[in-house]
């Protein structure tokens, strides 16, 4: 059988992850080494929308370290990605430079919609059984939406805010005004209204994806919400309901509660009230019954093309 090694560096607005991938022939793939570093790459950008020193400076160092990790497997190639923060940097090709000289990695920019694309990808090929939904990806510094029908996608599309920037333009990090997140449920609720798909899928379940999603299950899993026989998070299922509860829960700790709270990784205790604000809201824009977590995105969706493409799979 035919194998191929890859390494994906999927470099967010909010983390890095590596992944080591055999691809099969017989489209398969199996995984051999993962790993995820917190980056914040989109701290501090603002309106100015410049990556600052600090942030690509650590960047830098995890995408280092990942190339050193490459090494010790016989990869046949690696795919470089990167997405909302860097899409949206007035210093990317700067940035960009300094990614190639310091670390030796050609950093693709995912375009919105491409980003989005492989997101549909990834959940088309491990939730089969989801014929029909609305996705939604929460990342650092965008959302990208694909509402689709029948495993056919309605639209593939990229808003501008995510769990990072809604949580420094609202300030939701530490103790949380109701009035400041009412104003940052106004924006989002502004931009989904502008989008057609919103009334054509009403009562549809939303997939979700990203790193605030993740932590929406885990907590929903700590709290006994989600015991469904699975032996992971893909594919776990939450009511409308309880994503309005948990919601309300942390929206009322300050940071060093949430960082205590069960199922919370520590470090995302600053900005899971803003990231919990585009799924909260699109849950009642289509009053979605119930929400679905797929651990299956832009990476998957990735390695699918490539499988597509390299085995010459139709």
């Amino acid at each position: 059988m035919q194998e191929k090694t890859i390494a994906i560096i999927d470099l967010g607005s909010n983390s890095a992850r590596l992944v080591v991938e055999k691809l099969k022939s017989d489209g398969s793939y199996r995984e051999l080494y993962r790993v995820k570093e917190d980056t914040r790459l989109s701290k501090g950008m603002g309106e100015s929308l410049l990556l600052q020193e600090e942030q690509i400076d650590k960047t830098l160092a995890v995408l280092k370290d990942y190339q050193e990790k490459i090494r010790l497997y016989s990869v046949d190639a690696t795919y470089g990605i990167t997405t909302a923060a860097v899409r949206t940097a007035k210093n990317q090709a700067d940035f960009l430079k300094r990614v190639k000289e310091e670390v030796g990695l050609n950093l693709r920019v995912l375009t919105g919609e491409e980003e989005a694309h492989y997101d549909f990808l990834g959940v088309l090929a491990s939730l089969p059984d989801e014929s029909s939904a609305v996705i939604l990806d929460t990342g650092g510094a965008s959302v990208e939406l694909i509402p689709y029908r029948n495993r056919q996608a309605e639209v593939e599309l990229s808003l501008p805010f995510g769990a990072v920037n809604l949580s420094e333009k609202y300030q939701l990090a530490d103790k949380v005004a109701k009035e400041a997140v009412q104003a940052a449920c106004q924006q989002i609720t502004a931009a989904y209204e502008k989008q057609p798909f919103i009334k054509n899928n009403q009562g549809q379940p939303v997939i979700l994806l990203g790193g605030a999603n993740r932590s929406l299950a885990k907590m929903a899993e700590k709290k006994g919400w989600t015991k469904q026989g699975q032996k992971s998070l893909h594919g776990l299922f939450l009511s409308g309901s309880r994503v309005e509860q948990i919601f309300s829960e942390i929206a009322q700790m300050d940071r060093k509660e949430r960082e205590h709270l069960a199922g919370l990784e520590k470090s995302r205790a600053d900005i899971i009230v803003s990231g919990l604000l585009p799924v909260l809201n699109l849950v009642r824009a289509i009053q979605a019954p119930k929400v679905i977590f797929s651990e299956s995105g832009v990476r998957e969706g990735l390695i699918f093309e490539l499988i597509q493409k390299e085995f010459k799979l139709s």
